[in-house]
This record gives C-alpha cells, sequence and structure tokens, in this order.
C-alpha cells in the first residue's frame, strides 16, 4: 500500500477506484476555476463571493485585501497545475494528491478558527472545505484500492 502512496516511479497508470480518479479531475477543475476568479475577477472574489465587507474598509485595505486574493489565485493555480499535470500524466500520483489536498482544505478550516475575518454571509468554499475534508479521506482510500482493471493512458 505504501508503494501506491509514494510509488518508486511516477507514470500513468492508475489502479485505483475510478470514482476517485473522476473525482480528482473535478477537484483539479475547480482548484483552476477558483483561481481564475482570485486573480481576473476585479474584486478577487472577496467580496463577491467570500462576503468579506470590502466596502467598509478604507480605499488601500480594500485594495491590500484584494492584491493578496490575487496572490492566493496564484498559488492556487499553481497547485491546480501541479493536479493537471497529475490528472494527464502522472496518476499514479492521484492517492498522494489527495493527501496533499486533506491537508490544504484541513488547514483552511484550522485557519478559519484561528484566525477569522469579518464577513456578512457564509462563502461557498465555507461549507464546500467541510464536504471535501470529509470526502476527500473517502477518495484516498478508493485511490488506494485495487480497481478491476487500472486506468492507463498513454
Amino acid at each position: 500500500m505504501f508503494e501506491k502512496f509514494l510509488p518508486r516511479y511516477a507514470d500513468n497508470t492508475y489502479s485505483g477506484n475510478k470514482l476517485a480518479l473522476y473525482f480528482f479531475f473535478l477537484i483539479t477543475l475547480m482548484t483552476i476555476g477558483r483561481s481564475c476568479i482570485h486573480i481576473f475577477s476585479v474584486d478577487g472574489g472577496a467580496q463577491s463571493i467570500a462576503t468579506i465587507p470590502l466596502d467598509n474598509y478604507t480605499q488601500a485595505g480594500a485594495e491590500a485585501v484584494i492584491f493578496i486574493f490575487a496572490q492566493w489565485g496564484i498559488a492556487q493555480l499553481m497547485i491546480g497545475l501541479v493536479y493537471l499535470l497529475v490528472a494527464v500524466r502522472y496518476r499514479s500520483l492521484v492517492p498522494l494528491m489527495y493527501s496533499f489536498i486533506f491537508f490544504e482544505w484541513s488547514g483552511r478550516i484550522i485557519l478559519g478558527f484561528l484566525k477569522s475575518i469579518e464577513t456578512s454571509g457564509t462563502a461557498p468554499a465555507a461549507i464546500g472545505q467541510l464536504v471535501l475534508v470529509v470526502l476527500v479521506p473517502v477518495m484516498f482510500y478508493l485511490s488506494l484500492r485495487r480497481s478491476s482493471g487500472g486506468v492507463q493512458s498513454h
């Protein structure tokens, strides 16, 4: 099982459950999509999605939040591109990526308790991260289970 989690060679052979692979594709698209919102949206998604009341901030304060969201978008884009690379070329690393996804989203929840920011509503990611933290360990397990006939792409 350790060999499936940290394979000696990264290749495009995936022998886990197909549902876990397809869910990984979905997370990949979601990660790249939200990164683009943070980078290209006028408010970086801070107010329009995360419900941070930028109107209550000074102009400089609002611009700082938007800038930080855009920088976060770049980081998410880089992560999303790594996921895309794994999805397209190195599927044997899907279980490892699930562990990264779990720790990233769990860390967000923990940070939410340690460092909060005023919002005027509940952002979709606040609910989504709770769902992902529950689903990702299941998908991790499924990605390690041998499926009948692995998925290999050349």
